[in-house]
């Protein structure tokens, strides 16, 4: 028998059929140096695209001076990230928890609202997605990932995305805390109404609610703004981010508001890796390189000319509903199931990710050219033309 990565793993992930070998910006090859165009980016993760050169440096240096530093102990490359990650944060945002996931930010974030405002009580989205941990999944909507784990933590509640309304008619004596993707990712890029987020903000001001804004996957530019939150004006009062931060160094951070950050007490949270060495190298990287390179107005500009040619696609496909999205988090659902149309990208050098059965999810690094656009958009002209004759649809 043949030994693959599956003979050993717990099949617990969707997997592609590829075997990757290296990578650079937004390339990849697999084991046989078959190129792809990548338009996955790790799951979002490769924000400024595959083995910088600036992070692998930084990593090294790192890595011959000290691996290991408890938080319980100082380091300069940690105390630069928190300099650098408080440069880009939103002002009112002053203080900053260091995890190793998104998925930790957001359990941080939950203890943090729920100590400050000394109630249990918690407001998500329908269509919401924070993370699979126990706090993370209790505020996830999508009954497949909750169902086998009930009972979770009680007091949360979910209303409609985008429904202001609802919202306000959810609020009780019971509800400290209210959580939210400014744009839902898991979910198949879920834009919200305009002038919801900005609605949110000042409900949960008036209500005197935490607002908790989940920026792991539209966080550090993705959306063609640092934050998706200030395409809206709205800044909440406690944010979590992770996914690219350290270019693929495992590393989360939730940024939070003085007063909430106020209320904690020395060991009642804490992370054995967090704020490492390494990830904080990596992260000083990692920003450095946003900012160097301007990839936050790249994303904007990239991103709007990919989403452009996708609404060419649809006007050309009537197997295409819909497209939508904003800077280099973009979306194309489909009329069907989506997966024989990823599985013929793969095999013409594309890589690309869905969301449920009928969405495809475009989370390329901000560093894509416009060249790899346009050969992606060629290679999705193909593969759609094929998969409309396969389902005998037309125009």
């Amino acid at each position: 028998m043949t030994l693959n990565e599956d003979s050993f793993l717990i099949n617990l992930y969707q997997r592609f059929p590829v075997t990757i070998d290296k990578a650079q910006d937004a390339t990849i090859w697999d084991i046989d140096g078959k190129e792809y165009i990548d338009c996955m980016g790790g799951y979002g993760v490769a924000i400024i695209g595959h083995c910088n050169k600036d992070v692998i440096d930084a990593i090294t240096l790192q890595m011959n001076k000290v691996m290991v530093c408890h938080m319980s102990t100082y380091n300069d490359s940690r105390l630069q990230f928190l300099s650098k990650l408080r440069s880009i944060a939103p002002e009112n945002l002053g203080k900053i928890f260091f995890s190793n996931s998104g998925a930790e930010s957001i359990e941080a974030a939950l203890k943090f609202s729920r100590k400050y405002s000394q109630k249990s009580g918690v407001i998500s989205m329908y269509g919401g997605y924070h993370g699979k941990t126990f706090g993370a999944l209790s505020v996830t909507h999508n009954s497949k990932y909750r169902k086998s784990f009930n009972p979770l933590l009680e007091g949360v509640k979910f209303v409609p995305f985008g429904d202001i309304s609802s919202l306000t008619d959810a609020i009780d004596e019971s509800i400290g805390t209210v959580i939210l993707e400014p744009i839902q990712g898991e979910s198949g890029i879920i834009m919200p109404p305009e002038g919801y987020v900005k609605a949110v903000r000042d409900l949960c001001t008036q209500k005197k609610l935490v607002l908790i804004f989940d920026e792991i996957q539209t966080g550090l530019g993705r959306t063609g703004k640092m934050w998706a939150g200030q395409n809206w004006n709205a800044v909440p009062d406690i944010m979590c981010i992770a996914k690219g931060i350290a270019s693929g160094v495992p590393a989360g951070v939730t940024f939070v508001k003085d007063e909430i950050a106020n209320c904690m007490n020395v060991g009642e949270h804490s992370s054995t890796f967090a704020g490492n060495p390494i990830a904080s190298s990596a992260g000083n990287a990692t920003i450095d390189t946003i900012i160097k390179k301007d990839l936050v107005t790249k994303a904007s500009d990239t991103g709007a000319y990919f989403k452009n040619k996708l609404i060419e696609l649809k006007q050309k496909h009537p197997i295409i509903r819909d497209v939508r999205g904003m800077g280099m988090m973009l979306a194309v659902e489909s009329r069907f199931d989506v997966r024989d149309i990823l599985m013929d990208g793969i095999k013409n050098g594309l890589l690309m990710l869905y969301s449920g059965r009928t969405i495809i999810r475009l989370l390329p690094p901000l560093v894509m050219k416009k060249e790899q656009v346009s050969r992606a958009i060629d290679i999705m002209d193909e593969i759609l033309s094929v998969e409309e004759k396969r389902r005998n649809v037309k125009g």
